[in-house]
């Protein structure tokens, strides 16, 4: 969040999450993609991620499944499957995995039978068998090769949700009366409400958009990824849900509450589904001071939103000094962006004043204070000077030269 770690909240909702399994006696676990924020995530995202599978599996006693996302890389989510595998972790990078690649060695978990894009697994304690269609995030290449080996020209033409309609209506033939019939993608269905922190999934001419009517309607349940929002697939012909992000990623999902998915199956029924919401994670939280500076000072004081983060806007006739800002994140470290809003008055005066004869180390600090209402720091006008300077050629000095209109 605005380059802010959230390793601390995100092992905070690990917890969470493992505390839940073991209360509700969860048998099966399914996290549908985006489990990094990049195709390149820290070695404290990875350790984290290895210790919450690790603790969910709980040493083999259920299975986790996991496929990957569009912000995942798929080589490098899987490159623990020759260890995960053994305990009945199973990472799923493309659409076309195969979940038998490796073998499972624990006695609880049986993988019975298993193919491109599917697999079903049989446990232990449990009378009856999941049969899960896997469809890791298919752009339009991997979907491609995913087709290519059985499907007509005109097949790889259709447009992008026919396609996956095309592939989902092949699997469905995996699906029988006597098992629970279960489907994990990452894919953006139509109608599907986004925030700001998703990450577009594009295709080839923007057609990136999956019809719910696609899915098999003798699916017991559906689990999506991409999303960030909670929420259910409006017109979907079975169960079908986003879990959404744990932790919120962008104040544009300031007040939703986030949650996790249980859901009760047996085969021949309809699917039993608990929404449980979360509790871990700071909350994020926007504040418009509207009677100014000293509105924002009395917020903090107080002890507003006190274990939040803040995006905050303070109504002003005038910049913020670097004082007034520092003090502020003094009162609240929480708060991460300080956005003025300068009125139409002080807009008008900086937009018409004569900038002939200045210097441009001035023009500049003038030009950053109109667009950020705020005072520039020492440092960023050194750096400022360093980029103009550069490193041949005369050199701009900081006193005594002035900038004409080529600024």
């Amino acid at each position: 969040l605005e380059n802010i770690s959230r390793i601390d909240e995100q092992r905070d909702f690990i917890s969470c999450l493992t505390k839940i399994v073991e209360e509700e006696k969860i048998d099966m676990i399914l996290v549908s993609g985006d489990v990094y924020d990049t195709n390149n995530p820290s070695t404290a995202a990875e350790e984290l991620f290895y210790e919450a599978v690790d603790k969910l599996n709980g040493k083999g006693k259920r299975p986790v499944i996991v496929i990957a996302g569009n912000h995942d890389n798929p080589e490098r989510l899987c490159a623990a499957s020759p260890l995960a595998y053994k305990n009945g972790i199973i990472l799923l990078g493309y659409p076309k995995s195969d979940p038998g690649k490796y073998k499972i060695e624990t006695d609880n978990i049986i993988l019975v039978d298993s193919g491109p894009s599917w697999m079903e697994l049989s446990l232990s304690n449990c009378n009856e068998r999941a049969v899960i269609l896997t469809l890791p995030y298919p752009s339009e290449a991997r979907l491609e090769e995913v087709l290519e080996k059985e499907a007509d020209e005109q097949l790889l033409q259709l447009a992008y949700s026919d396609r996956i309609g095309s592939l989902f209506s092949k699997l469905k033939e995996k699906f029988r009366k006597d098992t629970i019939n279960l489907i994990m993608s990452h894919i953006f269905m139509l109608g599907g409400r986004e925030t700001e922190s998703e990450r577009k999934i594009q295709q080839v001419g923007g057609a990136y958009t999956v019809n719910p009517s696609v899915l098999p309607s003798n699916t017991h349940f559906a689990a999506l990824g991409h999303l960030h929002r909670p929420q259910w697939v409006k017109n979907a012909p079975c169960p079908a849900c986003y879990s959404g992000s744990p932790l919120a990623y962008s104040f544009s999902e300031t007040d939703y509450a986030k949650a996790v998915y249980i859901i009760e199956a047996k085969p021949g029924n309809e699917a039993d589904v608990k929404e449980i919401f979360l509790d871990c994670g700071k909350p994020l939280k926007c504040w418009i001071a509207e009677e100014g500076i000293q509105q924002a000072l009395d917020w903090c004081e107080k002890g507003k939103d006190k274990n939040a983060w803040i995006d905050l806007q303070i109504v002003t006739d005038r910049p913020l000094t670097m004082e007034e800002q520092k003090k502020l994140r003094q009162l609240h470290p929480g708060i991460i962006n300080i956005k003025p809003l300068l009125k139409a008055e002080y807009i008008k005066e900086e937009n018409y004043e004569n900038r002939e004869g200045k210097r441009i180390d001035q023009l500049f600090m003038e030009f950053y204070r109109y667009k950020t209402g705020s005072e520039i720091s020492d440092e960023l006008m050194a750096t400022f000077l360093e980029v103009i300077n550069g490193d041949e050629g005369d050199q701009i000095n900081y006193s005594e030269n002035t900038a004409g209109d080529s600024l």
